[in-house]
């Protein structure tokens, strides 16, 4: 009886050692799972802000190149163009490489970091605002956009829609009154970029098309013939052909057009004299889109900015987070 009685002791005293061995075990992987979360979401913050502060570095260094080109603007009265500074972007380069103080000095070894950029001239491109004139549709400018839709062969019935649509969010968005306020109710939302212009209905393959030759600006702008690509002097100029349209793009890659005038006579006739308020030779509205590798992971930030005068404001920035697969960098984590 005695020996049994010890053996059902012992039994249970190593039953309780185990669940006591047990226990602590899975307190341990608990307290360390809590401690490497703790780690890699203070890591996540700091890559975060760090991620944010070089961005931001290269918007900075996007407008003071605007700037000093609209100071050279000034003196020279020239157009912007694409053979200026702020045409040429930035291919990919280590991050570290810009951080070095001189050449005797060895770059951060954990920079481990690539950066890339680009400014793109927003008004060598079709602006969506222009479709509302003095509170109407501009039939003038609603031709400029089906004259492209023709030629990308999309489908214009897409178009007369969301045109249609755009009309009625832009005069909503223009009330002032009890009454008009009360009648824009139903009204849908004035797109602010491109990519919303999904909710008037546009397809997601037709944005894609689009997408290079198409923006949405806060006010009417006239296209930048210096920059327009081929396509959209012939859907901006009534009568111009392609040929001749290419023609007027490799001439202004030797001499940029300074004028109006210098434009019209590269164009040669068509139906319609340039006209001021749909064309020009300068630009105001910038895209600057800055891209940081880390590893597999691509932090994309673009910005919209306005340059009135020497003055460079950001209207807007937008921040995107993709994973680049065949990235050959290794990663930081």
């Amino acid at each position: 009886m005695n020996k049994r009685r010890t053996h059902t002791q012992r039994g249970a005293a190593l039953l309780l050692a185990m669940l006591t061995v047990t226990l602590v075990a899975a307190l341990a992987s608990a307290a360390l799972w809590q401690q490497w979360r703790h780690v890699a979401v203070e890591e996540a913050e700091r890559e975060r802000q760090q991620t944010g502060w070089v961005l931001t570095g290269a918007l900075d260094w996007a407008r003071l190149i605007l700037r000093e080109d609209g100071r050279t603007n000034q003196n020279t009265g020239a157009g912007d163009h694409l053979a200026e500074p702020w045409a040429v972007g930035l291919e990919e380069a280590r991050l570290s490489s810009f951080l070095a103080a001189d050449k005797n000095t060895d770059p951060p070894p954990t920079l481990d970091a690539f950066l890339s950029g680009s400014i793109e001239d927003q008004q060598g491109r079709l602006n969506w605002a222009n479709l509302v004139q003095q509170g109407k549709l501009s039939e003038a400018d609603l031709r400029a956009f089906t004259r492209l839709y023709a030629q990308l062969g999309l489908p214009e019935a897409e178009l007369a829609s969301v045109a249609r649509l755009w009309v009625q969010a832009a005069l909503a968005s223009m009330a002032d009154t009890p009454e008009q306020q009360s009648a824009a109710a139903l009204a849908p939302l004035l797109p602010r970029r491109l990519g919303q212009l999904g909710w008037l209905g546009m397809s997601e393959s037709s944005l894609e098309r689009l997408r290079p030759y198409m923006t949405v600006l806060p006010e009417r702008t006239p296209l930048n013939l210096n920059t327009a690509p081929a396509e959209l002097l012939v859907a901006a100029v009534p009568g111009l052909d392609m040929a001749r349209a290419r023609r007027a793009v490799s001439e202004r890659a030797l001499k940029p057009f300074k004028s109006i005038a210098d434009a019209s006579a590269a164009l040669g006739s068509t139906d319609e004299a340039l006209n001021d308020a749909y064309h020009g030779t300068g630009s105001r509205y910038f895209l600057v889109t800055g891209s940081l590798r880390l590893g597999e992971r691509v932090v994309t930030e673009q910005s919209l900015v306005q340059r009135n005068g020497l003055q460079v404001n950001t209207l807007w920035r937008e921040r995107t987070t993709t994973r680049s697969p065949t990235a050959t960098a290794p990663s930081l984590q």
